[in-house]
């Protein structure tokens, strides 16, 4: 499934040559942000490689939409699995925020 402007790595599709997932150039695409923002947000990229990445994209919705989904699936999981903060870290973060805000006043 991968080509010029995106590979397969370690399970998940990327920019090519690139630390960037599809699915953040996908997902910035979606919300309406231009190449030209998404290119911003993610300097390690050229131009190209963010418009590649969409012409990816557009030209194989039904992988592009399978990778998301899955993706989503496995958060999900992750979420599902995770643990509440124990009390005692609970306690330490109201601790500081206390802290923080006495600062600020």
């Amino acid at each position: 499934m991968s080509n010029e402007y995106v590979e397969v790595r370690e399970g998940g599709l990327y920019a090519a040559g690139s630390r960037v997932s599809l699915a953040s150039i996908v997902y910035a695409f979606r919300e309406g942000a231009s190449p030209e923002t998404i290119r911003q947000s993610f300097p390690s990229l050229s131009l190209a490689q963010v418009y590649g990445a969409i012409a990816f994209y557009l030209n194989h919705p039904r992988e592009s939409e399978a990778y998301l989904q899955e993706l989503k699936r496995k958060w999900e999981e992750l979420e599902r699995r995770g643990q509440p903060p124990s009390e005692e870290l609970q306690a330490k973060i109201e601790q500081a925020r206390q802290r923080l805000f006495a600062e600020q006043t």
